[in-house]
């Protein structure tokens, strides 16, 4: 099964909601989520012969960002809400 592949134009608009002065990040890695900076924008031919846009994260170090906030990774579906244990009522010196 072949998934439909988001096209510029469906970039562009889904962006025009979003500030114009804000850093665009990628999520990457829904097992491990973590967060990286974009830095390239790149295009190019595919093996059958179409256009397609590459996004690209930088090449320094600083480029992964670390951990993708928990509130993404849900809303992406790659992880499901979780919750705190309950609390045990805390035990006092005297082990009772």
């Amino acid at each position: 099964m072949t998934h439909p592949e988001m096209t510029v134009g469906e970039l562009i608009t889904r962006l025009s909601d979003y500030d114009r002065n804000a850093p665009v990040r990628q999520a990457m890695n829904p097992f491990f989520p973590m967060a990286h900076r974009l830095a390239q924008v790149m295009q190019s031919v595919d093996e059958t012969g179409r256009t397609v846009v590459y996004l690209a994260e930088g090449r320094d170090e600083n480029t992964q960002l670390g951990h993708l906030p928990p509130e993404v990774a849900v809303a992406l579906a790659w992880q499901g809400p979780v919750q705190a244990p309950p609390r045990r009522p805390r035990r006092t010196a005297g082990g009772k």
